[in-house]
């Protein structure tokens, strides 16, 4: 009896005693890991981002028949519209890919980045009040042949229009 409990504890013993140590191995490993992260980061130098293209640089690109260089330039315009959270800048990329798509012969494959764009826009410009910015969104649904969208936008124009006229009835005292 007294053999077994001995070699139950030295078992313990053992079993805790590489426990411990692949304990300190894993921190050991941390720790080199995150030193040579800092090396190699203070070694670089600060990477400094492309200024952003425009939507008519990938207009010009596109004119010169570029159509990889209009990708990449649209790309920037369209991390721009969207950190822009201005509506408009985002049916403009929409508009853009569009265009890009059209020129390289794959419509079909623009239409579902577009429709992302313009449900974006659609949105934004309910979200700020703005009538004019949902209209827009719905004439652009409309052109990609998503009727039902672009009707549910028009009424949704329409509301916010009935809106701001009932905000602005109001007297103010």
């Amino acid at each position: 009896m007294t053999t077994t409990r001995r070699r139950r504890t030295a078992t313990l013993r053992v079993g805790f005693c590489m426990l411990v140590a692949l304990t300190a191995l894993g921190a050991m490993a941390v720790t080199i890991h995150a030193s040579a992260v800092r090396a190699t980061h203070a070694t670089r130098p600060p990477m400094t981002p492309p200024p952003p293209a425009s939507i008519s640089d990938v207009d010009s690109a596109l004119s010169r028949g570029d159509v990889s260089g209009a990708v990449a330039a649209w790309h920037s315009a369209y991390v721009s519209a969207l950190s822009s959270r201005r509506w408009e800048r985002l049916i403009e990329a929409g508009d853009a890919w569009l265009r890009i798509e059209r020129v390289s012969g794959a419509p079909a494959m623009g239409a579902a980045k577009a429709r992302e764009l313009y449900l974006s826009a659609l949105f934004r410009a309910r979200q700020d009040g703005s009538a004019e910015g949902v209209r827009r969104a719905a004439a652009a649904f409309d052109a990609l042949g998503d009727h039902e969208v672009a009707a549910n936008a028009a009424r949704m124009a329409k509301a916010l229009e009935a809106h701001q006229l009932a905000d602005n009835s109001v007297p103010v005292f």
